[in-house]
């Protein structure tokens, strides 16, 4: 099955809002084929690996990390009725599949047809794999992560908003990596504003290229004030940008905005700004299985108010920035009291370069 987890993670980037899924045909001990999805609308990793073993699947065992599908609402034919019609005598499945259209009907199906069907083998580390879909699935919202390059103080930026770069070379090439990886990075438009970022995935060892799959870059900006020569509006034939704003916005510069081949998206507010948690809904009901929270410390805060953040990842630089002025990676009122505070499991560290990562979950 470890064997299947690695070639699921093949898919990395390219299934969404699909899952990650690897596949095995085992016979007498050999592997005699094997598959992992792609991307939406190609075979499923069962189908593929069922192909390479033809004939040889006959009585073979086929390992799988999610429950296979037997339901008609996709792109793809179920995959079910062709697992039985292979003639494999055992099915082993790492995780069933929390989409209510699957959700344990396809081991099901297997069992009647007379398979052996085993489930739950090495099941945390295929749910792991698989994080930000079963979280998408279950909440209809994409999974989100807090992504931040501070100081050993918790600084983000100066306070005359100096922020490139704090991290290192090697934390900021593992960055771009990340992006290729999620479906879409958010952004406040204050960050747009100071910074002026791209927020594209780029490669190379100078990040000079652009990555072929980018992220959907996202804006909230409630009165639509990114500017016209904003980075984040570049390269739309490559790597499209979405803003969320209000009804407060001047109608002119959201036309502006869609002449250029922005998507503006005018949703409720909350507190005077866009509401956050229809935004996430509004990603989620797009098949945006996950997001990057790029934000300042202003939206870090609002978002982790609302609850909408499930994993924080720091990159921590060996610098003391000091000063009460200087931007923290969470802004707002921050807590009273410390039994307030955001805490995070299952604690991970490890080096990046100079630097210190530290991720964990909400």
């Amino acid at each position: 099955m470890m064997q299947a987890l690695r070639l699921a993670m093949k898919g990395r980037g390219t299934t969404s809002p699909n899952p990650m899924v690897g596949a095995l045909v085992v016979k007498d001990g050999q592997v005699v084929g094997q598959g992992y999805h792609r991307r939406p609308g190609l075979p499923h990793a069962e189908i593929l690996a069922l192909r390479q073993a033809g004939d040889y699947a006959r009585g073979a065992t086929l390992y799988v990390t999610l429950e296979p599908c037997c339901h008609l609402r996709k792109r793809t034919p179920p995959c079910v009725p062709t697992v039985i019609r292979s003639g494999v005598r055992r099915v082993v499945i790492a995780t069933t599949d929390p989409n209510p259209a699957v959700e344990g009907r396809g081991v099901v199906a297997l069992r009647r047809a007379g398979l052996v069907v085993t489930v739950g083998v090495a099941r945390r580390e295929a749910e792991e794999l698989n994080r930000a879909y079963f979280h998408w699935v279950k909440t209809g919202c994409p999974f989100v992560i807090l992504k931040a390059g501070m100081t050993l103080d918790g600084k983000i930026a100066t306070a005359a908003g100096e922020s490139q770069w704090i991290t290192s070379q090697q934390a900021r090439c593992e960055v771009h990596r990340l992006r290729r990886h999620v479906d879409a990075v958010l952004v406040g438009v204050g960050t747009v504003l100071r910074d002026d970022p791209s927020l594209t995935a780029r490669t190379g060892p100078r990040l000079a290229r652009l990555a072929v799959r980018q992220p959907l870059r996202l804006v909230v900006d409630s009165r639509l004030r990114v500017p016209e020569r904003a980075k984040i509006l570049e390269h739309q034939e490559v790597a499209k940008t979405l803003v969320a704003t209000t009804a407060l916005a001047d109608p002119r510069r959201k036309q502006q905005l869609q002449e250029r081949g922005v998507e503006v998206l005018t949703l409720p507010i909350a507190g005077g700004r866009v509401s956050l948690r229809s935004l996430m809904r509004k990603l989620g009901q797009r098949g945006t299985t996950s997001v990057l929270l790029e934000g300042g410390g202003e939206l870090n805060a609002a978002m982790l108010k609302a609850g909408l953040v499930q994993r924080v990842r720091l990159y921590v630089a060996p610098l003391l920035l000091g000063g009460a002025e200087a931007k923290g990676v969470v802004g707002g009122q921050g807590a009273a009291r410390l039994a307030s505070a955001y805490r995070l499991r299952h604690l991970i560290t490890r080096r990046v370069g100079k630097d210190l990562v530290i991720e964990g979950d909400l």
